[in-house]
């Protein structure tokens, strides 16, 4: 019988209880010293190494753990800090890091620059974790800086693990970055390459010497479309890297290689994982064109999802790999386990039924141990192994068969819409609309408004812990939350914006709030996932089929507009977004999925316009993340999600304004389905990027309302009015006046009050200088 061994690609950062989180805001506050927030750090990787080694992986993943974010860590240890920042040495690692990630106002040690916008962030591919965008430019320039990594070496092998170190490829990580010179800026990026790869091949060296037995290098984007030129680069780069005598195993997930195969297979690299969930039918072709002696890693294990995986397929998916390998294989999640939460373990209030049916990153682990178990030999663990197996069909044929997910009048309405001629289309077109909307809000030229969420307190946490524990009762919970939505609206008033929100004082989530209203989802109490730094998100669980049965914000959206007579939004998350962003039923398409949830906001739209909101913002962020990475598969994905949004819009009148909401992803290649959405206005992140964004809005002639952000959320830094109106100039030049609107980049429930009245304060008044220079009133 071949010997299976067993990694995966990676592993959760935060914690089991979310130990990361809290140090890193704790050090932020100055309440926690940078050695003390390292060793917290030093703590987690112990636990998480530790943990592997228990589930009987055969080597620990090192490199993948991050403060912040490991594209960031790929930033310093190949000291391509952007010159920018100004940093002069004189300042720490980690403040210098925290100032890229997070502005030069971030941390009160680091003094750094005149410039210091945080970087860009983005998408990590069709993922909902941000990464932050490496900056690149003709003079940038390389510098290794392995001293951190070569220290957690030693940590795990101190341990007594063996160790399979992780990093970025040098084209991934290329590939990834932003070369601000406007013309062929893809392959400038690769020009740098050159520079680059001494870098890695001398770390590859130093890992090899520090006892690394692997190094993973991860090359997700031989899942793309690459120019030729990205191509053809991978076989040079690999045979110098190859040369440092290290044992490399190239690593692929998220998509299929398709014309990619061969050069993958043919790379002089040990070993190649696949991701056997993302490009199933690939496996075969894989194990054929792969040499024989070198590994094949299989990501049999769903590291994207967190259902209980069908051991039996997976046993039946493998045994032709091992037929016909006669090297090593070895069994692996599909990508890294920084997508799914920590462990069921923390889920003891979890409905035991449901619970079954699932498996968090722990119990990844234990469904990898169990595959190998199954493929070995020895007769002492085939008990456990059959034990196992019966375990997981027994869990699947009762999800299967249980009455909570199916739900044949669902189905039966979701089917009627989808086939109504009429039943995603707006009554009027785009001119007329807006004529009766500018008829009835009487709004000036820029109008000012917020992306719809206000900063989330203690005081608001608190109330809605002690409202969960039981120590509030729901009258006292709702005075506590009208209070905090008037606060809003007065602090809005005060400071003269012309659209107003509520604020979502009562949202846990802008997911989590809709799908605790919604049939057919789950929630766990600790099923936390990072987002980006120290943002950490519990996704829903959509188990069974989708509708509402009650109204989920019209009380809250009721309550204030009576305390005002500006227009206040009505806000909702659109159904891509709340599919996105939830571990979504995988047995069924999730263009039904989409279509149930696009049903549920439908009736909320049209009860909050029956109640009188004259602005209904349905937010959108994770359209373009949802995009398939494969250009081919573009066209059909498209088309459902946009047919989703606006089954949930068209029932609005055409007085009603309709807006949604996309931040933190490049949309220029998708501009002909954001217009196909038909929102009245759409606001979007461009602060980071410099209205980069805006050309292509420009160039297309997107032919409704846009509200380009004028300041980034995600950092503590308060721009000044000065920045705004010049950011805001560069979008009159692009985008026809009477089209803008001036808003931030995303909503504002991270910040803090001071910091988001002073900042409203320059965005206002960068606002009313453009009326005043363009003559608009």
């Amino acid at each position: 019988m071949k010997l299976i061994q067993t990694h995966i690609p990676g592993f959760p950062r935060i914690g089991a209880a979310r130990e990361l989180k809290f140090a890193l805001e704790r050090f932020w506050r100055g309440e926690l010293n940078e050695s003390a927030l390292q060793e917290t750090a030093s703590k987690l990787r112990a636990q998480h190494w530790k943990t592997q080694r228990e589930h009987g992986l055969d080597f620990v993943t090192v490199g993948d753990f991050a403060l912040y974010d490991h594209v960031a860590n790929h930033i310093q240890l190949f000291g391509c800090e952007p010159a920018r920042f100004g940093f002069d040495g004189t300042e720490s690692p980690l403040a210098r890091y925290f100032a890229m990630a997070r502005g030069d106002g971030a941390h009160e040690t680091c003094g750094c620059g005149q410039n210091g916008a945080a970087l860009e962030m983005t998408k990590w591919f069709d993922t909902n974790y941000h990464y932050l965008v490496p900056e690149f430019s003709g003079a940038t320039e390389f510098s290794l800086h392995s001293e951190p990594l070569l220290a957690q070496v030693a940590e795990a092998r101190a341990a007594g693990h063996p160790v399979k170190v992780v990093l970025l490829g040098p084209l991934t990580f290329l590939w990834l970055g932003k070369e601000r010179a406007a013309a062929g800026a893809a392959d400038a990026r690769l020009e740098l390459l050159e520079r680059l790869l001494p870098l890695y091949s001398k770390l590859l060296v130093q890992l090899r010497a520090a006892g690394a037995e692997w190094v993973q290098l991860d090359e997700p984007i031989l899942g793309l479309d690459l120019p030729n030129a990205w191509r053809n680069a991978f076989e040079p780069a690999y045979w110098l890297l190859n040369q440092s005598g290290a044992q490399l195993l190239l690593a692929t997930y998220f998509s299929p290689l398709e014309e990619n195969v061969s050069l993958a297979c043919r790379l002089p690299v040990a070993g190649l994982h696949v991701d056997a969930v993302r490009a199933a039918s690939e496996l075969t072709s894989v194990a054929d064109w792969l040499p024989a002696h070198k590994v094949l890693s299989v990501g049999i294990i769903d590291g994207r999802n967190i259902w209980r995986s069908d051991l039996d397929a997976a046993l039946a998916a493998l045994m032709p790999v091992l037929a016909k390998r006669s090297g090593p294989v070895w069994l692996s999640t599909s990508c890294s386990l920084l997508h799914v939460p920590y462990s069921l373990a923390a889920e003891p209030a979890l409905d035991e039924g449901l619970r079954s049916w699932l498996a968090f990153a722990e119990e990844k682990l234990g469904e990898l141990a169990l595959l190998k178990t199954a493929l070995s030999a020895d007769e002492r663990v085939s008990g456990q192994a059959a034990r196992g197996f019966a375990a997981a069909r027994s869990a699947l044929a009762s999800r299967r068969a249980s009455p909570r997910v199916h739900n044949a009048a669902i189905q039966a309405r979701v089917a009627a819409l989808d086939g109504a001629v009429q039943a995603d289309r707006r009554a009027s077109p785009f001119a007329e609309r807006q004529r009766q909307q500018q008829a009835r809000l009487k709004l000036p030229a820029f109008p000012t408004t917020t992306i719809g969420s206000f900063p989330q307190t203690a005081q608001i946490r608190a109330a809605r812990a002690a409202f969960k524990r039981g120590e509030l009762d729901a009258p006292a919970y709702q005075q506590a939350m009208r209070a905090e939505i008037e606060h809003a609206i007065r602090q809005q008033e005060e400071l003269g914006l012309d659209v107003l929100v509520h604020g979502e004082a009562e949202r846990n989530d802008m997911v989590e709030y809709f799908g605790e209203q919604l049939d057919g989802f789950a929630f766990t109490a600790n099923g936390w996932v990072q987002s980006y730094g120290s943002r950490c998100v519990k996704p829903p669980i959509i188990y069974g089929d989708v509708q509402r049965p009650q109204a989920m914000t019209v009380g809250w959206a009721e309550y204030a507009q009576g305390l005002t007579g500006k227009p206040v939004k009505g806000m909702l998350t659109g159904p891509v977004t709340i599919l996105q962003w939830s571990f979504v039923r995988d047995d069924q398409p999730r263009a039904d999925t989409a279509l149930q949830i696009a049903a549920a906001i439908r009736d909320e739209v049209r009860d909050l316009e029956q109640a009188g909101i004259a602005v209904i913002q349905i937010d959108e962020p994770a359209l373009r993340e949802g995009l398939p990475l494969r250009r081919s598969r573009w066209d059909a994905y498209l088309a459902w999600a946009t047919k989703a949004f606006r089954i949930s819009a068209a029932v609005a009148g055409d007085a009603t304004q309709i807006h949604t909401h996309m931040c933190y992803a490049e949309f220029n290649d998708i501009l002909p389905a954001i217009a196909a959405l038909d929102a009245d206005v759409i606001t979007i992140e461009s602060s980071r990027s410099a209205m980069e964004l805006l050309g292509g809005f420009a160039s297309f002639r997107y032919p409704n309302e846009i509200g380009p952000g004028v300041y980034d959320i995600h950092s503590p830094r308060v721009p000044g009015s000065d920045e705004m109106v010049e950011l805001l100039r560069k979008a009159a030049k692009v985008v026809p006046p009477a089209q803008l609107w001036v808003n931030p980049d995303c909503g504002l429930k991270t910040r803090a009050w001071p910091e988001t009245t002073a900042a409203l304060q320059n965005m206002i008044s960068a606002a009313r200088q453009l009326r005043k220079e363009l003559e608009l009133s």
